[in-house]
């Protein structure tokens, strides 16, 4: 179950109480969402009865590593925790990736729950189950499938993102409507400013969750339509690994690749003539960046050797008939260079 409503973290005591009958909830975040909900989650989670502890690490993909896993492992272990307790993951992208990927693993297993506080989060990385940690060679390379007992979205705290976090998540929103939903699309081009996006948040949150659950329900494993998902981050995730995750963020890579994607099959005649002209005015509307940076081309090679989609000599990559429709392709790694 996915759970989109305003306040919910206000009576999250009383949302758990729901779902879970032992004592203690671990609750994992990082070092920006500690400051900011930490201690009003454990509040209302103690009101309720449960024994709580907050583990934190730094905040940034530099941290979604096993070195940081190993620290949260020990600490859930120092927690006494078994697998009848509960972990939360409350943060962006990497708290619920390494937070789910230590849930799956420790004793085989201990049920978790996704508290998404990025937009980025919220639409994408929070529902599907897909939990990992990056290796020094490539991203996401140890995961696992492991669903969370529950997602609860609280668009309210959106509003402490700056915009720069807010526009990361952004890229993941417009490639939802880009693979799947013209009107999505249309809806996020027609929005004055951050204003009026906001107020129409909830909706968007809840349309870009149920493509993301159909997708899911169809093929869990991302070895058929789960793999549309993917557009524009074959690409995006060779840009931040030959940046090192420092010079360029998630939701930037992957507007690169969707772009760069777009404009090479709108050259080849596959998709429809405008398009990338289409994604590139919504990239600079949402001041995500669409040019390529200069990289090696030995360097981009390497880095997509290791992308999950590749099968053999070949690789899957996502392409556009038109805004709203994608397909999957099989090519080569040198041809795809």
């Amino acid at each position: 179950p996915i759970y989109i409503e305003r306040g919910i973290l206000k009576k999250l005591g009383d949302e758990i109480k729901k779902i879970y009958n032992n004592k203690k909830i671990a609750v994992v975040t990082d070092s920006i969402v500690e400051k900011l909900y930490a201690d009003n989650v454990k509040e209302t989670l103690e009101k309720s009865g449960f024994e709580v502890k907050i583990i934190s690490f730094e905040a940034g993909e530099e941290s979604k590593n096993v070195n940081t896993l190993l620290k949260v492992y020990d600490e859930l272990l120092d927690f006494e925790i078994h697998r009848g307790n509960l972990i939360i993951a409350l943060g962006g992208g990497v708290v619920g990736d390494l937070c789910g990927f230590a849930a799956a693993t420790l004793f085989r297993g201990i049920p978790f729950v996704q508290i998404p506080t990025t937009i980025l989060a919220q639409v994408d990385s929070s529902v599907g189950g897909k939990v990992a940690v990056d290796l020094k060679r490539g991203k996401n390379l140890i995961g696992n499938f492991y669903h969370p007992k529950a997602v609860f979205i609280d668009p309210d705290v959106l509003d402490t993102l700056s915009d720069k976090i807010l526009s990361d998540g952004m890229a993941e929103v417009i490639k939802y409507g880009a693979i799947k939903d013209k009107d999505l699309f249309d809806s996020l081009m027609g929005f004055k400013d951050r204003e009026e996006l906001f107020k129409n948040i909830e909706k968007v949150i809840y349309t870009c969750c149920s493509i993301k659950k159909d997708v899911v329900e169809k093929d869990e494993k991302d070895t058929g339509e789960r793999m549309l998902l993917n557009f524009g981050h074959t690409i995006g995730h060779a840009i931040e690994k030959i940046y090192n995750y420092k010079t360029y963020t998630h939701g930037e890579g992957v507007a690169i690749g969707m772009y760069a994607m777009t404009e090479y099959s709108e050259r080849e005649g596959i998709t429809e003539k405008g398009t990338a002209e289409k994604i590139k005015n919504i990239l600079i509307k949402y001041n995500l960046p669409y040019e390529m940076p200069k990289v090696n081309r030995d360097d981009m090679l390497k880095a997509i050797k290791l992308d999950k989609k590749n099968i053999g000599k070949n690789m899957h990559i996502i392409l556009l008939n038109r805004i709203g429709e994608s397909f999957v392709k099989e090519t080569s790694k040198e041809d795809f260079i």
